[in-house]
């Protein structure tokens, strides 16, 4: 057998002219360049994790690499599975974390304040981050056995916008703002790949926007302080602005080059909160300074790059919105959680992906990648807008 060419960006760059695949042949159509990229952004992690522990492993470096492993083996297993098998149980996959996401209410312990994990002895589940995924499944599925001029009939938007709102309505009672708005960006982000027409977008928001006045009502009291801070972060500079200044002081302190490995004074002295989790990033900034938060930034960005390319090579429109969908919601998350630590936007508890401790993060993170690979794996497959079983 002759083995397939090699290409910086995409991994192989031979057709696929039969899409049944023996495992070695999708084993040389994995793209290990992207594999590296997403092990050196990890490996970044546990550098930052280790330096917030003052130089010592535990208590989070050692089991964030353990989860990376565990993940990495998951998010293999995930993208040699046939596409067809993901778009066929799509469907069920949404129905089993939504079922999740009740579960969350009758049995989901509380944790600062808030009632968002499944506690499975081995791991805090949090059902809301397998939401992401299985949301962006489910829509994918959708559009692709929608013809495109069905999209533009209101009648057709029903059920796909059911499937957003309602997972959206469990979450945000949880209560969990950060995630909440993350469902429905991913959601929008696939309607509109899939081709519906901008002029709806502005009308839902202009809705949105006129909506304010009633949301308000129903924010809870911290989250109104959390957007009162944000417009103000002084009004309270020992307690609810506390997190935003301390994170801006050590952003700005790294300076071009950073204080220096295990060197940062805001995150060593405990100034900075929650630096393991949500503020990572500001702590990296502190340590390598603009230089290395630049550096970060690229990486991620051509991790988005490989995504968004593999989208759009799929030959099958349930590949392309999976892959596309998946690739904003990394998007969002690191967009969020930067924004978020500069005090671009306020404080909502969305971690960094690949960097922030966090085992629900992790793996979900790693199983849409993977996804992400089975797409470009098998990315000549064709379904057809009738199922798997007519391809062409």
């Amino acid at each position: 057998m002759t083995r397939p060419r090699t290409s910086l960006l995409f991994g192989t760059t031979a057709g696929l002219r039969n899409p049944e695949m023996s495992l070695s042949e999708k084993l040389w159509q994995i793209n290990w360049t992207l594999v590296l990229l997403i092990c050196a952004i990890a490996g970044t992690g546990f550098a930052m994790l280790y330096s917030a522990a003052d130089g010592n492993m535990d208590p989070w470096a050692s089991r964030q690499m353990a989860r990376f492993g565990a993940g990495l083996g998951f998010m293999f297993a995930v993208a040699l599975v046939d596409v067809r098998f993901w778009y066929r149980h799509a469907y069920v996959i949404y129905l089993a974390a939504f079922a999740l996401l009740i579960a969350v209410e009758l049995i989901g312990s509380t944790g600062m304040g808030a009632q968002r994990w499944i506690d499975l002895k081995v791991i805090q589940l949090q059902p809301s981050e397998v939401m992401k995924v299985a949301l962006v499944l489910a829509l994918a599925r959708y559009f692709h056995g929608v013809a495109l001029d069905d999209i533009g009939r209101v009648t057709f938007l029903l059920v796909p916008s059911a499937l957003i709102l309602f997972p959206m309505a469990l979450v945000l009672k949880q209560p969990d703002l950060g995630t909440g708005i993350m469902l429905a960006a991913v959601g929008v982000t696939v309607f509109f790949c899939a081709g519906v027409r901008i002029w709806k977008f502005a009308l839902a928001t202009a809705l949105g926007l006129a909506a304010i006045p009633i949301a308000w009502q129903f924010l809870l009291g911290y989250q109104k302080q959390r957007i009162a801070t944000f417009l103000n972060p002084e009004l309270d500079p020992l307690g609810a602005g506390y997190h935003i200044l301390q994170a801006k002081i050590a952003l700005g302190s790294g300076g071009l080059s950073g204080k220096g490995f295990l060197l940062g004074t805001q995150s060593h002295l405990n100034f900075l909160p929650e630096m393991q989790t949500d503020f990572v990033f500001t702590m990296f900034a502190e340590e390598f300074g603009l230089a290395g938060g630049l550096t970060l930034l690229g990486a991620y960005a051509l991790l988005l790059a490989y995504g968004f390319a593999i989208g759009l090579r799929s030959r099958n429109q349930f590949g392309r919105l999976l892959a596309v969908g998946l690739t904003c919601n990394l998007f969002f998350y690191v967009f969020i959680n930067m924004a978020m630590v500069m005090g671009l936007v306020p404080v909502v508890g969305v971690p960094l992906p690949l960097i922030s401790y966090g085992g629900t993060a992790m793996l979900t993170v790693l199983g849409g990648l993977g996804l992400v690979m089975s797409v470009y794996i098998h990315r000549d497959v064709r379904i057809s807008r009738h199922g798997p079983g007519d391809e062409m």
